[in-house]
């Protein structure tokens, strides 16, 4: 065990504002994977890239669920923006075709920084363009704002919106069933291509507003990030017309994007919000302050109100297990007691049978119950959520029922092959069904295969039993506290024992159902480590980190799968099928890293050796910020260096357990 303690972790590094210079704008390969993101709050985002060429199907400047909660739709994908001069006029934006870039604005670029919002500078001769763009929170509305300085009398600011109007995961083509024609407003007009979606309305604040109809189709959109991915990549975008406007010297222009027919004010919306997020930028001053600014972008409201959260942008929505997985780390390292409750609160109405959704819809009818372990994880953010708010007697009045649901469930037998046998081994998933978060499947059959009994859910199992026990005792039911400790012993003996390999001194990742243990290396064993409730041994959590340290720590995370084992895929790439086969089979998951240094925590000092340098490796992630996802942490990296990341750029367990392992570490704040 490490005794160390003559230096400290690593100091909290002093806050630097995500910006990139011109020189850094025009390495094109680069800026084209810098994406930024605002989110509304409602399920619906505003997302592109640095130069706002659109390298995703799911990039868009209006993305947003249908009324009622449906699925995402693109429905503005960008703008094209032209700076118009007396004989001439100069591109601000940037579009990819096959083998072109067309137009070109990126060459006029200066620079481009997220804070507080993202904001881009022009240089054209001597006139000096900024551009920025808000997502507005609360509502399904975009805001950009052009402002320009220097140049001649007489400048006009030229736009013509590009849509799209489908589903975010599809993508659309030139039809004769669009309908082309636009109403007109004094300052805008509103467009409904499709009689099934509804209208989208677009307006400008600015002087000398004129529209002119000229509907065309721009054909064959070329998404780079997309023919990387191995989908089809090409679309065709609709134009209903051209806006021009004048461009004042010093006087801000401002477009507003938005479902519905009605036309906003523009200037007072982007007041309200400006104001609202330059105090929010102004309480950032470490790297752990920025993770709880990202950390805001990941909840929402659904169309009843009910809060949840969103699993990572741009294309996953609200699923169980990565909303109990992160909620614990995007909320309470910041003291958002309240978030965190009524997020918990929030799900009760959906536990079903002793399940919650894996994918959540509008209703209990409409999710999805194909996870055995969301339920467990809800579990896990009750109980961190109770030591934070010392609240013990209220957590069991109002969660107590659930989580004995929960366990009563689990012990009668669901859905999803879940069972508790009578040596209190619990039994999950079957063949053909991963139903762990380790889920991949490639033609019908688990890459991961882990029926039987996953290491974690044992682990999580186990811990709900013993809180139950202690809640119980708490409230004065002897009787009841003895029931849950007795499941909880046996439930124990099996992780502890049956789990556990003598020869590699690791747990097994999953026991089949005939109690063989499968002795591959995997970051499941630090999970189940990692528990407040845990009959494991000191020694038996030590020798866990230990050789997860030595296997599967990387500067991003924990990989999936040890790169001894001759099954390992280091490069997360290619299409679906490949990036499905390495999505667990050695790809990193910086979620892991939350789970690593809680249970390192729980055996080795905190200024010692080992856990300096897991300190190190969570600092680490601030440079990550501005890589990728800019102010995110992205879903996965490759398990070989240099780790390129890759999946979602924004996912909420990634930025919920860094922070949380940021706030375990003492790293950036009290």
């Amino acid at each position: 065990m490490d005794t160390q303690t003559t230096s400290p972790t690593p100091p909290p590094t002093e806050f630097a504002p995500i910006r990139m210079d011109r020189a850094a704008c025009l390495r094109m390969e680069q800026a084209l994977f810098r994406e930024w993101l605002e989110a509304d709050g409602m399920g619906g985002y505003a997302s592109s890239t640095v130069h706002l060429c659109p390298t995703r199907r799911y990039h868009g400047l209006l993305v947003a669920p249908l009324p009622g909660g449906g699925e995402r739709h693109v429905f503005v994908s960008r703008l094209e923006e032209e700076l118009v001069g007396p004989n001439r006029s100069f591109p601000l934006s940037t579009g990819r075709y096959p083998g072109i870039y067309a137009p070109e604005g990126y060459q006029s670029i200066a620079s481009f920084e997220l804070d507080p919002y993202p904001t881009w500078h022009y240089q054209i001769g001597e006139v000096e363009v900024q551009r920025e763009i808000l997502a507005v929170w609360g509502q399904h509305t975009v805001l950009v704002r052009w402002t320009r300085k220097g140049g001649p009398a007489g400048l006009r600011l030229r736009l013509r919106p590009l849509l799209a109007f489908r589903r975010s995961h599809d993508l659309t083509h030139e039809n004769v069933a669009l309908d082309p024609r636009a109403t007109r407003l004094p300052q805008g007009l509103v467009v409904r291509p499709y009689p099934a979606l509804p209208a989208a309305t677009m307006g400008l604040d600015a002087p000398g507003f004129q529209y002119e109809a000229d509907p065309v189709w721009y054909r064959k959109v070329e998404y780079l990030a997309e023919l990387r991915r191995g989908f089809a990549a090409h679309e065709d975008l609709f134009s209903p017309g051209r806006i021009e406007v004048d461009f004042p010297d010093g006087q801000p222009i401002y477009f507003v994007a938005t479902l519905g027919e009605t036309l906003p004010d523009p200037a007072a919306l982007w007041a309200e919000e400006q104001a609202f997020r330059k105090q929010q930028a102004e309480g950032v001053q470490s790297f752990r302050d920025r993770l709880i600014l990202a950390s805001d972008t990941y909840f929402y409201k659904d169309t009843h109100g009910r809060p949840g959260v969103i699993a990572g942008f741009p294309w996953f929505g609200e699923w169980g297990r990565d909303t109990f997985l992160a909620l614990p780390g995007l909320t309470l390292p910041a003291g958002r007691l309240d978030l965190c409750h009524a997020v918990l609160v929030g799900a009760l109405p959906f536990l079903r049978d002793g399940l919650l959704p894996n994918i959540y819809g509008a209703d209990v009818a409409s999710s999805s119950y194909q996870s055995a372990d969301a339920a467990l994880w809800f579990t896990r953010a009750v109980l961190l959520y109770q030591h934070a708010s010392e609240a013990d007697e209220a957590v069991w009045n109002e969660f107590g029922a659930a989580l004995e649901s929960i366990a009563e469930a689990y012990l009668r037998g669901t859905d999803l092959g879940l069972r508790v046998d009578e040596r209190g081994r619990l039994h999950a998933g079957s063949p053909t069904l991963n139903a762990t978060w380790m889920d991949a499947m490639v033609h019908g059959e688990p890459v991961t295969p882990r029926a039987g009994s996953p290491v974690e859910l044992q682990a999580l199992w186990y811990q709900l039993l013993a809180h139950l026990s202690e809640l119980r005792s708490a409230a004065g039911d002897d009787a009841a506290a003895q029931r849950w400790e007795q499941h909880a012993q046996r439930a124990g003996h099996v992780l502890q024992h049956d789990f556990w390999l003598s020869s590699t001194e690791y747990l097994a990742d999953t026991l089949d159902p005939d109690g063989q243990p499968d002795a591959s290396i995997r970051p499941n064993a630090v999970l189940a480590a990692a528990m407040y409730y845990s009959p494991l041994s000191d020694h038996q959590k030590a020798s866990v980190v230990q050789l997860a340290l030595a296997e599967l720590l990387t500067p991003r995370g924990l990989r999936t799968l040890s790169p001894h084992d001759p099954r390992y895929l280091g490069r997360y790439e290619g299409g679906p099928e490949a990036r499905d086969r390495a999505y667990h089979q050695g790809t990193v998951w910086p979620w892991l890293i939350g789970f690593l240094v809680e249970a390192a925590l729980q055996v080795f000092p905190l200024q010692g050796a080992r856990m300096r340098s897991l300190a190190q490796v969570v600092a680490g992630f601030e440079e990550h910020l501005s890589e990728h996802g800019l102010g995110h942490i992205s879903e996965v990296f490759d398990g070989d260096p240099p780790h390129r990341p890759g999946g979602t750029p924004a996912q909420a367990w990634s930025v919920a357990e860094v922070l949380r392992a940021a706030h375990m570490l003492e790293l950036g704040g009290s």
